[in-house]
């Protein structure tokens, strides 16, 4: 039976033995983290302004920054914990993990019955100047998730050619990121990029009419337990007028700043309902539908879901088991799911060649 922390300072540890580990070879996948911290700079503020992601005027940047921690992370089994190292309770930068929270107010928008057809052009529900041109017009929601939009324009002051040609396996050392090429329809090219995840982001609020901080909060993080430390913030130039109130609309990443500022802890609360098909202590938070949609492989990106990386082999997460799925943010952020051992984990900082043998290495201290 799967355990549910109660609260954010209340979280049951097991022995590892009694969980199905082997006790060294876990420690040793856990010595694996803690000796391959990621290289990058205490300071991401200025290591964004000096360009580490694009040059000027591309740089700039528009959200607030932390300078980071270090190494740490947790695995739980059944819901409880396994192993723990270094500040788990430490709020941070969390880039990329912060997708996968807006796909997950997504889902609650189609919980809701905000969002019936995931095929239905974005426009329909959200009439915005973003959706107006012909080629934008035929955008849909489905593509915003999966990354497939191929959306033209320019949202917050950037524009999405900052992120064309660009390449996650050699980040931050792509000449061909940023610039030109002739643009694909919609649904028919993926390419991972920021500007189009923030637009997804706006998108949804304009459909749920109201902060997706404050969505989430109510309907996810404070039923899971989740502490009050965290936060989600965008831009300072996000700020719009919507239903009588302002509001910011918040950002899918930290590439300009901003994002998702959060806890191991409260990550692993989130992986933990998600392994659980969205039923967190008897009550069910996100529907089973739409996780199994938001797992489910893009047909032109099979190692992509709705802004959750799959395990498809040979690609990103080689290591994880066949069901895993996968949060991942830059510098070194992963949050694993994996199903076929009811387990969570997550870890930060970790540096990018180390997180494949970290897997590995989780993976086989199971017995």
């Amino acid at each position: 039976m799967t355990y549910f922390p109660p609260a954010p300072s209340q979280w049951a540890q097991v022995d590892p033995a009694e969980a199905g580990f082997d006790p060294a070879a876990l420690r040793a996948a856990v010595d694996h983290a803690v000796g391959n911290e990621t290289k990058w700079p205490e300071d991401l503020h200025d290591a964004t302004a000096r360009g580490v992601f694009e040059p000027p005027p591309w740089n700039e940047p528009l959200g607030p920054f932390k300078n980071r921690g270090h190494v740490n992370g947790l695995i739980a089994k059944g819901g409880k914990i396994v192993a723990e190292w270094g500040t788990t309770d430490r709020v941070d930068m969390t880039f990329s993990i912060t997708k996968s929270y807006v796909s997950t107010c997504a889902g609650l928008a189609y919980d809701d019955g905000l969002l019936p057809d995931l095929d239905e052009p974005v426009r329909e529900r959200v009439p915005d100047p973003a959706f107006d041109t012909p080629h934008n017009a035929a955008i849909t929601w489905r593509h915003l998730l999966q990354q497939t939009s191929e959306w033209e324009g320019e949202l917050w002051g950037k524009p999405d050619m900052v992120d064309r040609n660009r390449d996650l396996t050699t980040e931050g050392a792509n000449p061909n990121k940023g610039q030109a090429r002739p643009l694909e329809a919609p649904g028919t090219h993926w390419e991972y990029n920021d500007v189009r995840v923030n637009l997804a982001s706006y998108a949804i609020m304009r459909l749920v009419g109201r902060p997706l901080p404050e969505l989430l909060k109510e309907r996810i993080m404070d039923p899971i337990g989740a502490s009050g430390s965290w936060e989600w913030n965008g831009y300072r130039n996000s700020w719009v007028e919507l239903n009588g109130r302002r509001m910011q609309s918040v950002s899918g990443g930290g590439h300009w700043g901003g994002g998702l500022f959060i806890s191991s802890r409260d990550h692993a609360r989130f992986g933990l309902l998600m392994l659980n098909r969205g039923r967190w202590n008897g009550k069910q938070l996100l529907s089973e539908s739409w996780i199994e949609q938001a797992v489910t492989p893009c047909d032109i990106c099979p190692e992509y879901g709705f802004m959750w990386w799959l395990n498809t082999p040979g690609q990103r997460f080689h290591a994880g088991t066949e069901r895993s799925f996968f949060g991942s943010g830059a510098g070194g952020n992963v949050l694993w799911v994996c199903p076929e051992l009811d387990l969570v984990a997550v870890c930060r900082w970790l540096d990018k060649p180390a997180v494949n043998p970290w897997i590995e290495m989780v993976r086989k201290a199971m017995r």
